[in-house]
């Protein structure tokens, strides 16, 4: 380990250098004009895998963009890692919001600007250089590693659960690995094992089979805008829970251990209001911001439209009424289970004047990992080693759909070492990546796999 750690200290510049190559490449793979670039990422980090001495290093076909696999098995013995990331990234739009050109990467102030910086070409690559540090340091790994490194992430993974179906025996590992999320805040390690799941549903009212005068009909015909407010506006009490006919019934509670936790987290709830703009939190009675954020299942309208939206004024009385609702679900809820009492409560509350039109768009399930597992003792003695505290655990209110599907198709646990800020601006204009956490995330995956592969 230590030669490995010596030798990312000697190598770093070059590992920064070739981070900057690869982000170059504008692997969009939301465009279709970029779909060469994501197939010329793919076959960049082939090279490059190849390059390190790799084997078994495979661009695999799927019915989108391949899959880019590679492995190093050293001893049947030894622990086997599955090593997840994605080389695809978000689009650059608005480019007018860039301070640089977002595929022409620029160190400022320590922070390496470009898209795909955090979101996952940065925090993919340290996997690649903390096993390069293992070859050039001391020509071998101490366990066994298989990559996956897909170029679908941002439109959704479609393919890849049917890759891991596909490719059982081939994927076998004692653990997955993914970098793809943030540290609890600068300087503060955290380890996430906990992720919220979604279910996201539009719905439709209509009533008159056309838009009609307001002067003319109006008092007579309800409008269903009007409608669909009181609906949504119906869907929370006054202490802010979810009215749903057992919305809540399979919610796994907070265990007292793990709300003394959320408790001791260096978290500002003024600092954090002030950041959004907002003038307070509005949270589930009984909860803290931080515990409604990450560990409390909510819904909430994301969208609504209807009727007349233009310049000026048309008294019109609108024929239909839309809105898009998701809701992030907490481990034992499921999509399924969500969504099927969300289209219950919408038909026991469409009044006999309306119609309702209930479309379920799409969903996944959340996840929390044994934070007592030799992989998460191994992380967390790993992150102990690099930053001189021992990490937080964590729970994130975002998803990631591939943690479960590990666990579903694989019969794989994850561990979630990430090493982005939430202030990164993935998605965003003026995406960044500290040159710091970057360092900080090879040297702390040296140290996991060395310290894992003892286990």
């Amino acid at each position: 380990m230590n030669q490995a750690l010596s030798y990312t200290d000697a190598h770093f510049n070059q590992y920064v250098d070739e981070l900057i190559e690869f982000l170059r490449i504008p692997s969009v793979s939301t465009d279709p004009d970029h779909a060469g670039d994501v197939r010329a990422a793919a076959s960049w980090l082939a090279d490059h895998l190849n390059a390190l001495g790799m084997q078994n290093v495979d661009i695999m076909e799927t019915p989108g963009y391949p899959i880019v696999y590679a492995e190093y098995m050293v001893d049947p013995s030894k622990p086997t890692i599955l090593v997840y990331g994605h080389y695809d990234v978000q689009p650059p739009d608005p480019l007018d919001l860039w301070d640089s050109a977002p595929f022409d990467p620029v160190v400022k102030n320590g922070d390496l600007y470009a898209r795909g910086s955090c979101d996952d070409k940065g925090q993919l690559f340290m996997h690649v250089k903390a096993a390069e540090s293992f070859f050039k340091g001391s020509n071998s790994l101490p366990l066994n590693v298989k990559y996956i490194f897909e170029g679908e992430e941002e439109v959704g993974s479609a393919h890849l659960p049917q890759f891991l179906k596909d490719n059982r025996e081939l994927l076998k590992a004692d653990v997955a690995v993914v970098s793809d999320t943030a540290l609890f805040g600068s300087g503060v390690p955290s380890i996430t094992y906990g992720l919220r799941g979604l279910a996201y549903v539009e719905v439709m009212l209509e009533g008159p089979d056309r838009d009609l005068h307001s002067g003319v009909y109006g008092g007579a015909i309800e409008n269903p805008i009007n409608a669909l407010a009181k609906m949504i506006a119906d869907l929370h009490d006054e202490d802010h829970r979810v009215t749903i006919d057992g919305f809540y019934d399979n919610v796994l509670p907070l265990t007292s251990e793990e709300r003394t936790t959320f408790a001791s987290l260096p978290f500002d709830t003024d600092e954090w209001v002030h950041d959004v703009g907002a003038s307070k939190p509005r949270t589930e009675k009984g909860y803290s911001v931080l515990e409604g954020t990450t560990a409390r299942p909510t819904l909430d309208c994301n969208g609504i439209w209807g009727g007349f939206t233009g310049k000026g004024a048309k008294t019109v009385l609108p024929a239909r009424a839309y809105a898009k609702i998701s809701c992030r679900l907490v481990p034992n809820q499921t999509p399924e289970e969500i969504t099927s009492k969300l289209e219950a409560h919408f038909k026991k509350h469409t009044p006999d004047t309306m119609r309702l039109t209930f479309k379920d768009l799409h969903g996944g399930m959340g996840a929390l990992v044994d934070t007592k597992s030799d992989a998460m003792m191994a992380a967390s003695e790993a992150m102990e080693g690099v930053f001189g505290q021992k990490p937080y655990m964590v729970r994130s209110g975002g998803s990631i759909p591939i943690v479960s599907d590990f666990k579903k198709i694989l019969g794989q646990e994850t561990v979630l070492m990430g090493f982005g800020l939430d202030s990164d601006a993935i998605h965003s204009p003026n995406e960044k990546f500290g040159l710091d956490r970057f360092r900080q995330g090879i040297d702390s995956i040296v140290r996991f796999m060395d310290i894992y592969s003892k286990k």
